[in-house]
């Protein structure tokens, strides 16, 4: 059934929002940005809006918030300020808006980033759930770590993971 449903829903695209927390990236360095929209529109999926903010709390609620509004919008991707350090606040903020956590999707990151890095794959505190109706997700700020998240988890569930909130 599980196999079915996803095949079937494979024809879905999303729209996608990608958001880079970054004090120092540019749209000409943030290679992760980069990388999560250029994976998404290779799957067939649109980029509907790609900004780059501060590591600002305040301001993330906020786009966020705006991001969850739009009809244009069926799942945003955040990517940065996800690890332990001080101005690390991205997971907080964006769980703030889960109405429904998926905790497989850190726990399977971490396990998927411990063969591929070791024991640094704790330091991740990556997150994904249902926001207003929409996917979100707080990936790291790594290219290696976005690509990743997109490859062996997102991209192969997206189609699935928005049929299922469809219905």
């Amino acid at each position: 059934m599980y196999q079915e449903h996803r095949d079937q829903s494979q024809t879905i695209k999303a729209r996608c929002a990608v958001v880079t927390l970054s004090d120092t990236r540019t749209v000409q360095t943030d290679a992760s940005g980069k990388k999560i929209s250029d994976l998404l529109t290779a799957a067939g999926h649109a980029v509907a809006d790609y900004q780059i903010i501060p590591d600002d709390p305040k301001r993330l609620r906020n786009l966020l918030a705006d991001l969850l509004a739009r009809a244009d919008v069926d799942a945003i991707l955040t990517n940065g300020g996800s690890g332990i350090a001080r101005k690390d606040r991205t997971i907080e903020v964006v769980q703030e808006f889960f109405d429904i956590a998926l905790p497989g999707f850190g726990e399977l990151f971490r396990m998927l980033s411990w063969s591929e890095i070791g024991s640094g794959a704790m330091l991740s505190r990556a997150v994904g759930g249902v926001a207003r109706g929409k996917l979100l997700f707080a990936l790291p700020g790594s290219p290696a770590a976005v690509e990743l998240a997109l490859t062996r988890l997102i991209l192969p569930e997206l189609g699935h993971l928005l049929h299922e909130l469809r219905k």
